[in-house]
């Protein structure tokens, strides 16, 4: 198939070159449109008892939560002085005033409400609500960003402070967007150098961006068609972003060694070409494939923000893979032997045949048992602190401790009683003759550790509502505990728990029971792929063992540095919280895995070849690791810069997702393909390529 295809492509190259370049401009141009479609939100599990008690209070008894919580804070004096008071009602008034809002609520206006005074009675809050739709993030959030630019700094006599899960997330959002200029920055002219460095000539340093800006505008495009259907992340941009540009390094580097090594073996240019196509293009449909069902697996969490995430990876896999296998050798044989023009490195230019990755191999392959006790022993080092693992979601920690996001919710969580401006909403739908059930429900989460006030039953025709005020933070490990504890308690029946901390719950509880689902979807494709191309069951299982090593060490990793706190100087300050972001950490193992796979494949594709041409199994291993680990090892350095330069942002879950990924790929590279790889292949012999003889008819024909 993949021969009758390179042989197609060379016949009609100029027509199928131009063709896609004109598909792809017209994808980006069409593409462009989803931009101000997407959504700044998805965190939650739409179909969960939260979500059903939020539309329930919003739908039935036309209730709303405020958009943004203001603190105004006098240090000198209580919040009940004359000139205080006096500054907080006119602050008060001019924020009524403000577009977007609809009404207030303040310490002041409602006669001095004791839970609306903070402990030391310095601080009060004013509750700001808005008339906004409440799912229109972006529109909720500017409305609290725009206040605190407001009045921030402008009173002498008092701070205001603005605060709220709007408010956050406008600063987080704002954030990743300024500090992703500043990482792409430094990572295109640093990536475009060692590009030039690796391919060794101009020319032929340009495919990768060919592939990757290709595959990024053909996803743009799926993107837009999604946003008419459903929400789709903003966040997603980035991931197309990133692995549009990383996988186009992988995809280009292995197509194009495979062609410059055909041309300088004596074969014409469409020659090259079609044997280009027939066996790297081959690995790369069928790495493209693995990485594709293993970003695939995002799609079954219940969060649209990891659906997206989904949406985003196997929309810029279809299309590197597209580019890789089509486009691209459309491109080389037009441009033939001119591919090594513009020569900087002469050395980088001609595959050798023997050299340091050969000599790697067979050393290892002579003291095999060593090797893999100690690169065991030091993935296992690295894995001990995955032990300490816990998780949570992005809250205002994440910022920088400077930002005033940040700070407003500091103060928020430690200078007040309750978190009244994000209260636990208990709803009892047909709950109206029902109160004697409802008040010993009620009596009973007064109880619950961790809640400082139930409020008064409310009625409308046959419901009820009713508002707890806790004083734990709503996204955190602790407000789980106080959801689960209410709802473990007896309750009337239909009783629904709602509100951010039972949100959060819901959110993390839907992740954790899609996990299994996700995992297993992961494991039996990734098998099945590389037994059909390889031909062999040992294979496999030794794959996704490996890769599952290397992924717990880069967890155990990121525990040691973003739960316990060590090597600041390295990626930059942040705020320890003792968790990790469940959607950041989930992604990051989802990248990493489907990565490692397509690097698996790189290096088995050729060992296998070479092994087919009649070479023993020791001589496969060093020749294809000499063909295939330089490309691996560059294609993982180059995507570690890509995603290392992420640590340059001043949120902590995007800091995690460019440090995880980095170490990962490079892990991966070296100690996991360069070392443990060949010692296995060793130790296992000619057992490598085993499968029983009924399974064999399953396997791709070489």
């Amino acid at each position: 198939m993949f021969e009758k295809l390179g042989k197609f492509i060379v016949k009609r190259s100029k027509l199928v070159l131009l063709s896609f370049i004109i598909t792809t401009i017209i994808a980006g141009a069409v593409g462009s449109l989803s931009f101000g479609r997407l959504d700044s939100g998805g965190y939650s599990d739409l179909n969960s008892d939260s979500a059903k008690a939020a539309k329930y209070v919003v739908d039935v008894f036309g209730a709303e939560e405020p958009v943004v919580v203001m603190v105004v804070d006098s240090a000198s004096s209580t919040i009940d002085d004359p000139a205080v008071a006096s500054t907080a009602i006119e602050i008060e008034k001019k924020i009524q005033n403000h577009e977007g809002v609809s009404k207030t609520y303040s310490y002041w206006s409602t006669g001095g409400s004791p839970t609306m005074k903070s402990k030391d009675g310095k601080a009060g809050f004013i509750l700001v609500y808005s008339d906004i739709d409440a799912f229109d993030w972006d529109a909720l959030s500017a409305v609290g960003a725009s206040l605190q630019e407001e009045f921030d700094g402008k009173y002498k006599n008092v701070q205001i402070y603005a605060s709220g899960a709007g408010v956050i997330t406008y600063a987080i959002n704002h954030k990743i967007e300024k500090d992703l200029i500043l990482a792409e920055s430094i990572a295109i002219p640093l990536t475009f150098l060692l590009l030039v460095f690796v391919f060794g000539a101009l020319v032929a340093s340009a495919t990768p961006l060919f592939v990757g800006v290709t595959a990024i505008l053909g996803s743009f495009f799926i993107i837009y068609l999604l946003t008419l259907f459903t929400n789709v992340s903003v966040f997603a941009l980035n991931l197309i972003t990133g692995l549009g540009l990383g996988l186009g390094i992988d995809y280009a580097l292995l197509m194009v060694n495979r062609f410059r090594e055909e041309l300088h073996n004596g074969h014409s240019v469409e020659e090259s070409v079609v044997t280009t196509v027939a066996t790297a293009g081959k690995t790369v449909f069928y790495s493209g494939l693995t990485v594709f069902v293993t970003m695939a697996s995002l799609l079954f969490f219940p969060l649209e923000f990891l659906k997206s995430f989904g949406y985003a990876g196997v929309a810029v896999i279809t299309f590197a893979v597209i580019g890789a296998v089509i486009a691209l050798p459309a491109l080389l044989a037009v441009l033939g032997e001119k591919v090594d023009k513009g020569v900087i490195r002469k050395s980088a230019i001609t595959p050798k045949e023997d050299g340091r990755w050969a000599h790697t191999a067979r050393n290892v392959m002579q003291r095999p048992v060593p090797v893999v006790i100690a690169c065991l022993v030091v993935l296992g080092i690295m894995a001990a602190p995955v032990t300490n693992i816990s998780f949570a979601q992005v809250d205002s920690r994440v910022l920088p401790a400077s930002n005033p996001a940040a700070i407003a919710s500091q103060i928020v969580d430690t200078r007040f009683d309750g978190l009244i401006g994000s209260p636990i909403e208990v709803v009892v739908p047909n709950g109206v003759g029902r109160e004697g059930e409802v008040t010993s429900f009620l009596d009973k989460v007064k109880n619950v550790e961790g809640i400082v006030r139930v409020g008064a039953i409310e009625t409308y025709k046959q419901d009820i509502r009713v508002q707890v005020i806790s004083s734990v933070p709503s996204r955190s490990t602790d407000s789980m505990k106080v959801i689960h504890d209410i709802r473990n308690l007896e309750q009337p029946s239909g009783t629904l728990i709602g509100g951010a901390a039972a949100d959060f719950t819901d959110s993390q509880d839907g992740i954790a029971r899609t996990l299994p689902l996700a995992l297993g979807w992961i494991a039996l494709t990734v098998l099945i792929l590389i037994f059909v191309f390889t031909g062999s069951i040992i294979l496999p299982i030794k794959a996704v063992i490996l890769n599952a090593l290397s992924l717990v060490a880069t967890l155990g990793a990121i525990t040691w540095i973003f739960i316990d706190g060590h090597l600041k100087w390295l990626v930059g300050d942040f705020t320890v919280t003792g968790t990790l972001d469940t959607g950041s950490v989930i992604l990051v193992a989802v990248v990493v895995f489907g990565l490692s796979m397509d690097y698996e494949l790189f290096l088995l594709s050729r060992i296998r070849e070479e092994h087919l041409s009649g070479k023993s199994n020791v001589e496969s291993v060093a020749v294809g690791l000499q063909r295939s680990a330089r490309i691996i090892t560059a294609a993982a350095l180059l995507l570690a810069v890509v995603f290392a330069s992420f640590m340059t942002s001043g949120v902590t879950s995007i800091k995690m997702l460019g440090f995880g990924v980095a170490l990962a790929v490079i892990l991966d590279a070296t100690l996991v393909r360069a070392l443990l790889v060949p010692a296995l292949m060793r130790l296992f012999g000619e057992r490598n390529w085993w499968a029983p003889k009924w399974m064999q008819k399953f396997t791709l024909k070489h």
